[in-house]
């Protein structure tokens, strides 16, 4: 599962290149890639204000 997180991410080269995917697959990974990073800032986001707040002065 983590290979092919990273490969979708563009973090590691996937094992077989074939046909390059057409320009609307591209675009379509290409937002998901976004949102998958704007959801992972929105949770490290979350968690510093979580423990900011519980954090007695």
């Amino acid at each position: 599962m983590w290979n092919k997180l990273l490969v979708y991410l563009y973090f590691r080269k996937p094992a077989h290149t074939g046909n390059k995917p057409d320009i609307n697959v591209r675009f379509m990974h290409g937002m998901n890639r976004i949102s998958i990073f704007m959801f992972l800032i929105a949770l490290i986001v979350i968690l510093v204000r979580y423990v900011l707040k519980n954090i007695e002065y």
